[in-house]
């Protein structure tokens, strides 16, 4: 075989009995009340609107920390409307499988690789965020056999277009206690995303974490229209009124728990130009003033985000810029958000 063992990666009792990424009685409640906010407008027992929102990849501890401070500021003043879900993806898939792959793989963005160093810098992120902005964030399952090591810190989790086809992700979602998004197919096929959601809310017997388990389903999986790219490589955006109303008569058809989308508003809706997604944001927010329907399923909006606008090399030297995909910069998030909240 071509594999040479580096490390052996330590257990998830290993890293939870360690006092620097152990839980506190006191965060562990915090993220129970998260939890219940969230849970509570996928299932329609609340009208607030869900507002994912972060950097493409969580690059620094301490500018993320500092973004989501900033956040939890504004969530203060728009607890009313919104529910706004910190964005701290901490594995970054990569088309062609070179480049950053996010703080799990290389906690330093400068240095080599390490996953073990990796697997407590994320866990400190999130708990130094949660510690300093009472808030919980979502990640992106991009490896399931990590998942073990987030479960306890995470309020939300999104599945991405070239993970949401396979068995894996599916079966592990159906396992997860709190609400998976299933965005749709690269290709934009929804029938796709849907099955995923449909095997996520079903129950399985499987294997993780080297062990047979059985789930007993998650009725809270719901889709991410993230939009498609056709066989010539262009953008097809799939956030418009037809493109709700057409998953929408999907999940009638397959009668799934708690109907529930959330609008990606970067990505190929936005044919990556992240300055679009404010644009885009409004468009949402005017299809379900129109239609009772279109708001009862539209749930919340995925946007990219940071402090700094734009993007650079992994060599900047910029405080607070995503090093990956453009993300809007503070004030225009800051703008962005009491729009949402105002237009709801």
């Amino acid at each position: 075989m071509s594999f040479e063992v580096l490390h052996k990666i330590p257990s998830v009792e290993e890293v939870l009995k360690t006092t620097e990424t152990e839980l506190t009685q006191e965060l562990k409640a915090l993220k129970k009340e998260r939890d219940a906010l969230i849970k509570a407008v996928i299932r329609g027992e609340s009208d607030k609107f869900l507002v994912i929102i972060g950097p493409c990849s969580a690059d620094s501890i301490d500018a993320v920390a500092d973004y989501v401070s900033r956040l939890a500021k504004v969530q203060e003043r728009l607890r009313d409307k919104l529910v706004i879900v910190p964005r701290i993806y901490t594995n970054k898939p990569r088309t062609t499988g070179s480049g950053y792959k996010g703080m799990l793989h290389q906690p330093d963005p400068h240095d080599t690789p390490n996953i073990i160093e990796g697997i407590y810098s994320i866990r400190h992120m999130h708990i130094k965020v949660m510690t300093e902005s009472h808030l919980t964030a979502a990640d992106e399952m991009l490896y399931p056999d990590n998942y073990v090591y987030v479960e306890d810190v995470l309020s939300y989790v999104a599945i991405g277009a070239r993970s949401v086809e396979n068995q894996q992700h599916r079966l592990t979602s159906s396992g997860v206690s709190v609400p998976v998004g299933m965005k749709n197919p690269t290709s934009g096929d929804l029938s796709v995303m849907f099955n995923a959601i449909y095997a996520a809310q079903s129950d399985h017997t499987f294997i993780y974490s080297a062990n047979e388990v059985h789930s007993s389903g998650n009725p809270l999986a719901h889709a991410i229209m993230r939009g498609s790219t056709n066989k010539h490589g262009e953008n097809i955006p799939n956030y418009h009124y037809e493109d709700i109303s057409a998953a929408l008569e999907l999940y009638e058809k397959m009668q799934l728990k708690h109907p529930a989308i959330i609008i990606d508003t970067n990505h190929a809706n936005s044919s990556k130009n992240y300055n679009e997604q404010p644009r885009i944001a409004k468009e949402i927010l005017h299809s379900r003033r129109y239609s009772n329907d279109i708001k009862n399923v539209v749930k919340g909006l995925l946007i990219e985000s940071y402090i700094a606008e734009g993007s650079q090399k992994i060599d900047g030297e910029v405080y607070g810029q995503s090093i990956t995909d453009g993300c809007i910069g503070w004030e225009r998030t800051e703008l962005l958000l009491e729009q949402i909240a105002d237009g709801i």
